[in-house]
């Protein structure tokens, strides 16, 4: 009688088996990423917008790991512009503009200790006059190896004398003499870092952000060897925008508070 039972029953239950549409694999979001412009970092509060303190730049680091945003390179970015997308997950670039001393003096333990990768930005004819770097620190700072063998501290130019590049073209009676002012502030700039850094320096931070999207000043950035340009414009890099010319950042300013970073990755 069992048998005769489960033999009838056994058609519905396959009908039943058959016909349920199993759930659908959840699709994750694609990433982002965020790039962090920091100034100078100082020691207890801050006094002015573009300093930001120590314990607040540990504060950043702290909310990247505990948010499983992953510290990446300019390299990495340029691995997601070939295959024109980011993928899952959430990533951040540090990057640090001028040349202040503090970059030596307190960011440099403090992001080994994090072991954060980051680039910073030589305003190159200031390196070595006032509160800014010496050669000797960049060199040593450049050369540092982690486990690994890895270098995480990049190099790149802010052009030789942070000049506003893009409002620079009317001090200029033709446009050939204002591109031989660009490749100066380009070129020059970019072969001083790299007697005192290991590999080609390509990467270029906009003084002031002046003429981010301008062709001339990327045809200038191109005939000089860079690959990027970060800018000031403030926003994420999503799959929509992946313009290694054209790369936006977000300002660590004096009172930024590091939920901004989640805000702009779409938390």
């Amino acid at each position: 009688m069992m048998r005769y039972i489960c033999f009838l029953l056994l058609p519905l239950v396959l009908i039943t088996s058959g016909c349920t549409k199993k759930d659908d694999p959840k699709q994750e979001e694609p990433g982002k990423v965020i790039v962090l412009m920091y100034h100078r970092i100082v020691e207890g509060e801050a006094t002015n917008l573009y300093e930001r303190s120590l314990e607040d730049l540990e504060s950043d680091l702290k909310y990247l790991k505990n948010n499983n945003i992953k510290i990446i390179s300019f390299t990495d970015l340029e691995e997601f512009s070939k295959k024109q997308s980011i993928g899952e997950g959430n990533y951040a670039i540090i990057t640090f503009d001028d040349g202040d001393s503090s970059w030596y003096t307190l960011v440099r333990q403090l992001l080994i200790n994090y072991q954060a990768k980051a680039t910073f930005f030589l305003w190159t004819y200031k390196i070595g006059s006032d509160s800014f770097m010496r050669w000797d620190e960049v060199e040593n700072m450049s050369h540092y190896q982690s486990k690994g063998g890895i270098r995480p501290f990049t190099f790149g130019s802010h052009s030789y004398s942070h000049t506003y590049l893009y409002d620079s073209r009317n001090r200029y009676e033709t446009l050939d003499e204002y591109r031989e002012f660009l490749d100066y502030e380009l070129g020059v700039s970019r072969e001083i870092i790299e007697q005192y850094t290991p590999g080609e320096v390509n990467v270029f931070s906009l003084p002031f952000g002046n003429g981010a999207g301008d062709p001339e000043i990327i045809a200038a950035a191109q005939r000089n060897g860079y690959k990027f340009i970060r800018t000031s414009l403030w926003s994420a890099i999503d799959n929509t925008n992946l313009d290694l010319m054209v790369i936006p950042s977000l300002p660590m300013l004096d009172s930024t508070e590091p939920d901004l970073i989640g805000y702009y990755l779409g938390f």
